[in-house]
């Protein structure tokens, strides 16, 4: 299975950076969002990002976050890409890429034929999509709810405008078929590879690893 890069989401420890980055991935993602377990401040992101070796993408995972919030993550944490994982609108995608300078991810959550629409729009203005299950109406988290969506609703459109990435219960089980039924390059794990809500697991993240070569 050549060329399927993959990220690793929610880091919390220097473990889990070690881990990530010894098992080849291409990704690391941080997130900053008080209500998921995997939320960091700023400071410990920092220290985090500091200790990803040099060719891994660090991401930084935000939700509807304002300018102050992004200024203040922005100006600390070394970072290569911001990850849009709320209700950002299209013009509020290419008013962060124009303030901020760093490319940006727009997830967008898929659980039927009709929210692909979606991907269309935010091609217009995003760097890269995130492809992800919608999450359930009473869902506190927007992401990392360990849910997957009818991955065939993908096949045969692998050809969008901008790169993106699978997402959405992923698990070194299931990534396999996953990539076979949708044909992506890239994919995303959070929750698919922790023992606990926001402890990752060295083991995991190998298997998972394992399972894309």
């Amino acid at each position: 299975m050549p060329d399927v890069r993959f990220k690793i989401c929610g880091l919390t420890a220097p473990d889990h950076v070690r881990a990530a980055a010894e098992a080849g991935a291409g990704y690391v993602g941080f997130v900053f969002f008080p209500k998921s377990p995997r939320n960091l401040d700023i400071l410990r992101a920092a220290e985090l990002a500091h200790l990803v070796p040099v060719g891994v993408a660090k991401v930084a995972l935000v939700v509807n976050a304002t300018d102050e919030e992004l200024d203040g993550i922005v100006s600390t944490v070394p970072l290569d890409m911001l990850q849009l994982h709320g209700k950002e609108s299209p013009e509020r995608v290419s008013e962060i890429r124009e303030r901020f300078g760093l490319p940006v991810m727009k997830a967008i959550g898929v659980a039927e034929a009709e929210d692909l629409a979606a991907v269309d729009l935010y091609s217009e203005v995003a760097d890269q999509l995130l492809i992800d299950a919608k999450p359930p109406r009473e869902a506190e988290l927007p992401g990392g709810n360990g849910l997957a969506f009818d991955w065939r609703l993908l096949a045969g459109r692998k050809y969008w405008r901008r790169p993106w990435m699978l997402a959405g219960g992923l698990t070194p089980q299931n990534v396999a078929e996953a990539v076979r039924m949708t044909g992506a390059r890239q994919v995303d794990v959070s929750s698919g590879v922790e023992s606990a809500p926001g402890v990752k697991d060295a083991a995991l993240i190998r298997d998972f690893a394992s399972a894309l070569r």
